[in-house]
């Protein structure tokens, strides 16, 4: 995500070379979504990159290859996984959550596969899982079945489920191509805002309005002020349809939530697009 075209030059710097993209960025948001590890696996030696353009506090989530969640379904993918986990090992604590991002077809008939999954990853990671049935959403008891089996995971740690709260975006019809092609690709669940371990994922998806997108997220800024009183550590991820401003706007979420909880540390201030001159 830190390659984005519509950041070079306008957010961050450019051209600045591969090994240094990530350090750009970082200085903009403490926090990225690894989206592109879903269609492939890095080689390690990209990892090491990454792991050294960030400092230790830095937190990836990381999305499961497509072949482990989508192709396979959770059953019978140790090799993919056990590649996936050998490669992002150099990130070391960086690794904040690993992603499990389930079809939309994954519903609570599946949970068994999911639990049994869940059961054989290795406890030196934290997980959370993203799911996109409207059962889990809509039915009581298959919301509840999904909470046990999440609970149950992790060595008592637990794992995480994330909502990508997409209310605010399908609330009115789209303006634009980019809002057009969410509209028809993003999935239409209800707003969830329950944590279920000391580490809550939020995505949000807003509009290209900023004064909407905004709006959409009020809720959020009071739920995360009261998971920070809680003494959880959340991490919030904001998108747009053409995400042009994407790093804007999470800066100026963090600062509403400051407002609320000033002993909130500041994001770093971000690297300045043209080198600095005397002149």
């Amino acid at each position: 995500m830190w390659t984005h075209k519509a950041w070079q030059g306008r957010l961050l710097p450019h051209p600045l070379p591969p090994e240094e993209r990530l350090r750009a960025y970082a200085t903009w948001c403490n926090a990225v979504e690894g989206n592109t590890t879903f269609y492939a696996t890095p080689a390690r030696s990209t990892v090491e990159s990454w792991a050294r353009q960030v400092g230790p506090d830095f937190r990836f989530v990381l999305k499961l290859p497509k072949p482990i969640t989508h192709e396979r379904r959770l059953t019978g993918a140790d090799g993919e996984l056990r590649a996936f986990l050998e490669a992002i090992e150099p990130l070391g604590p960086r690794a904040h959550a690993l992603w499990i991002q389930l079809p939309g077809s994954f519903g609570p008939a599946d949970l068994g596969a999911l639990a049994g999954f869940l059961r054989g990853l290795p406890r030196a990671y934290r997980y959370a899982v993203e799911v996109r049935h409207r059962a889990f959403f809509d039915d009581e008891r298959s919301a509840r079945l999904l909470e046990e089996v999440l609970s149950g995971a992790g060595a008592g740690a637990g794992a995480e489920w994330i909502p990508f709260d997409t209310a605010a975006f399908f609330r009115s019809p789209p303006t634009s191509d980019a809002e057009r092609d969410a509209w028809l690709k993003k999935p239409r669940v209800p707003r969830r805002a329950s944590a279920l371990t000391d580490r809550p994922i939020v995505r949000y998806l807003g509009r290209d309005d900023t004064a909407r997108t905004v709006e959409g997220w009020q809720e959020w800024v009071a739920t995360v002020a009261g998971w920070l009183r809680e003494g959880r550590s959340p991490t919030v991820f904001v998108h747009t349809p053409d995400n042009a401003d994407a790093p804007t706007l999470a800066r100026r979420f963090h600062d509403e939530v400051r407002a609320l909880l000033p002993g909130v540390e500041p994001l770093p201030a971000p690297m300045p697009v043209e080198p600095l001159t005397l002149f």
